[in-house]
């Protein structure tokens, strides 16, 4: 375990409600509150968070506080994203865009969401092409942090962090499966261009093509292996 002491970032972080919803105009939390503790970033983005997140980062920033910023949304009750499974047609894209795993289901079978996992976000309504998934209220006259806890913040933030980890492994699991295919037509051309000589600068051609592909892979890879160390 870390013994660092916690940066202002860290601070931040831990005082946003990890729903990784985008809307302050970051790709998620963490990213937010970097830009928070570096001054590029106001403290009044995060909808979620509501008035209560702006007075704890304010607080925390020994800033006044102020009021959210109508750019980035407005404060609502907690909402969970509900599927119209019979017409779900199955097409993964909601799966793709949550950011905690919240939705279950298969390529071209029918999607449902674990309400107690869906932080809210919004994100998988947009990608759905047959508009069948709706946002419905689940804190009836509760906003904000009222709407909201510390212990489901922390279980989004580790959902997320384990999706992206997952994704990760799965990124580099089918770089291998490619790199390992192109490896073994860059055999079976060998073999061809030994048995039919006068294919041979065809052979050469194909070779150099797969060859590149390999490169490219043993890149990617090594830029994967940079990010996550």
């Amino acid at each position: 375990m870390s013994d660092r002491s916690p940066t202002l970032a860290d601070r931040l972080e831990d005082l946003l409600p990890q729903t990784q919803c985008t809307k302050c105009g970051y790709p998620a939390c963490r990213p937010y509150a970097e830009a928070m503790a570096s001054g590029e970033a106001s403290y009044n983005q995060c909808p979620p968070g509501g008035a209560q997140g702006i007075a704890r980062l304010a607080e925390a920033l020994g800033k006044p506080v102020i009021a959210l910023n109508p750019v980035h949304g407005v404060e609502r009750e907690r909402p969970v994203a509900v599927i119209d499974e019979p017409a779900c047609i199955g097409c993964t894209l909601c799966i793709q865009a949550c950011p905690v795993d919240a939705i279950v289901g298969a390529a071209k079978q029918m999607h449902t969401v674990i309400p107690e996992l869906c932080t809210g976000c919004d994100l998988c309504v947009a990608p759905c092409p047959v508009d069948c998934i709706a946002m419905v209220s689940v804190t009836p006259d509760k906003t904000g942090w009222d709407a909201w806890s510390s212990s489901a913040a922390d279980a989004a933030r580790e959902r997320f962090h384990l999706r992206n980890e997952r994704l990760i492994r799965e990124k580099a699991e089918n770089d291998a499966r490619l790199a390992a295919k192109a490896a073994a037509k860059l055999r079976e051309v060998e073999q061809e261009s030994a048995q039919n000589p006068e294919a041979l600068a065809e052979k050469e051609r194909k070779r150099a093509i797969i060859q590149a592909a390999l490169e490219r892979a043993r890149q990617q890879k090594e830029a994967s292996s940079g990010e996550k160390s």
